[in-house]
């Protein structure tokens, strides 16, 4: 038992007293991890994995214009290449490299679930000589997303998956306690850490000033819908 004890990775406080580089999507758990980790560590950028063309995040489908915003409001740069699936490790290790090079010791994700072992943010991450810090990780997932709103963060609903519970009337609603209970009710996990859902925040204690974005159209991928944004006064 002790020894299983002493095994267990030190994730949620890695960070602490430590430079590091984070991971993100522009959404809640990247922004609430990042959160945690500035408060007692001391961040070098935001690592953004792109689409193939470069337009928008792999993950989230957030346009680079309003990612590069989210970051300046943030006070931090952004390290960012494009990538398809195949070649996404390979390129995430050279912006590892390349914050590694920039003094980060520590890469920080915003990832609740993991197993102890086999993580593969830690798998790249040892691969360039930091260590990995996951401020959110084993947390419960109502009162993370909870802590989230009552942190003063704002965001609303940028992707959803329709196979997993989620409407495409869904895309654009804020992240509320209300959408909270609401998503509950409906039997979905308020954190979407399976996918159902992803974020974009616009606003927080993290951030300088509001992001102001526009909402445009919605565009529909098999099971997936994404709502389209724009930097509201960019180009």
């Amino acid at each position: 038992m002790e020894a299983n004890m002493a095994a267990k990775p030190n994730w949620k406080h890695n960070a602490r007293g430590r430079t590091f580089v984070a991971s993100f999507s522009g959404g809640k758990d990247s922004a609430l991890a990042l959160h945690h980790a500035m408060k007692s560590g001391e961040p070098v950028g935001l690592i953004v994995v792109m689409e193939e063309e470069g337009k928008r995040s792999r993950s989230h489908g957030i346009s680079e214009a309003v990612i590069r915003a989210q970051a300046e409001a943030i006070g931090l740069p952004v390290l960012a290449a494009p990538a398809s699936w195949a070649e996404y490790e390979d390129v995430f290790i050279r912006l590892l490299e390349q914050a590694k090079r920039m003094g980060a010791e520590v890469l920080v994700t915003g990832d609740l679930d993991m197993p102890a072992h086999g993580c593969w943010h830690e798998q790249v991450a040892s691969r360039v000589g930091l260590l990995l810090g996951m401020p959110l990780w084993e947390r419960d997932h109502v009162g993370t997303v909870r802590e989230f709103i009552d942190l003063g963060f704002r965001a609303f609903v940028v992707t959803v998956n329709l196979s997993m519970g989620m409407r495409e009337e869904d895309l654009g609603r804020p992240v509320t306690h209300a959408f909270v209970d609401e998503l509950i009710a409906r039997g979905i996990d308020p954190c979407g850490e399976s996918g159902e859902f992803h974020t974009m925040v616009f606003d927080g204690p993290i951030f300088a000033r509001p992001v102001p974005v526009r909402r445009r159209e919605v565009v529909r991928d098999g099971e997936y819908a994404f709502l389209t944004l724009e930097l509201d006064g960019g180009d």
